[in-house]
């Protein structure tokens, strides 16, 4: 299992603070705090105190006078002299949204146009010009939920890899092998889904089930489902049709723009 950042911080005898919010009393600031190392000094510093840490970008965030920390698996805040971490959300009190996860999301993108489509199977339904992909476990009540839940998005295209969680449900391997090696794959994922049904075959075909864990395990899709939209965000969840639309519908404007930027 992956090291979380807060039995990081305990091992390291850190006292870590369990939330941050940022508050805007009376149009006034939080206190600045001075900065005066560069994200490259901040870094080593970190990868210095925390040895094994996976440290990514350092950002500064000016509003808050700190800067946003890609630690492991999560987004946490520091000083320019790396003196403390605070772990938690903040939230901008006038919009109620929270900042924390909104830049996580960033942190955690990936290029659509890599992810190796070859290992997923596809749908297309309606015009098919929106784009999602799904990391789904056959056995996962959750993944049985967002399959009906798709049953009333429309005009998109869905690919969906076969990530089953052996801790959870040992039996799902072999099902989804089986319905990989169906000679239609999505009749036979949707009939497993309606019924239970599935193919008649050993699931002893070509398939790519281990490839498919071995590409979740490097983007950390730890549960499922697990969904990516066209910008690349990472979200996990059986997301609501209304979630679920906003979600895509913001992905495909997020990509557009990032592909506007980087024709530029």
């Amino acid at each position: 299992m992956r090291r979380t950042i807060v039995q990081t911080l305990a091992a390291a005898a850190i006292l870590a603070a369990s939330a941050l919010f940022a508050i805007e009393a009376a149009g006034q600031a939080p206190a600045a705090v001075a900065l005066t190392g560069e994200p490259a000094q901040i870094k080593k510093l970190l990868e210095q105190k925390f040895q094994g840490a996976n440290i990514g970008s350092v950002v500064k965030n000016p509003a808050l006078g700190l800067y946003e920390v890609q630690f492991d698996e999560q987004l946490v805040y520091t000083d320019a002299k790396a003196s403390f971490v605070i772990v938690g959300n903040v939230y901008d009190t006038a919009t109620k949204k929270n900042l924390t996860e909104a830049k996580q999301r960033e942190f955690n993108r990936v290029a659509f146009d890599s992810l190796p489509l070859d290992l997923a199977f596809k749908r297309v339904k309606g015009n098919g010009q929106r784009k999602i992909a799904i990391f789904s476990d056959a056995d996962c009540p959750f993944c049985a939920k967002l399959e009906k839940t798709l049953k009333d998005i429309d005009n998109v295209t869905i690919y969906t890899f076969l990530y089953p969680i052996d801790q959870l449900h040992p039996d799902s391997a072999r099902k989804s092998r089986m319905i990989w090696c169906s000679p239609d794959v999505v009749k036979a994922w949707d009939a497993f889904f309606e019924s239970g049904a599935l193919p008649k075959n050993n699931g002893d075909c070509d398939n790519p089930v281990v490839k498919t864990a071995s590409l979740g395990q490097k983007l950390r899709v730890s549960a499922t489902p697990t969904l990516i939209f066209a910008d690349g965000s990472i979200v996990p969840g059986a997301l609501s049709a209304e979630q679920l639309e906003r979600e895509i519908k913001q992905g495909e404007t997020e990509a557009a723009k990032l592909a506007a930027a980087k024709s530029k």
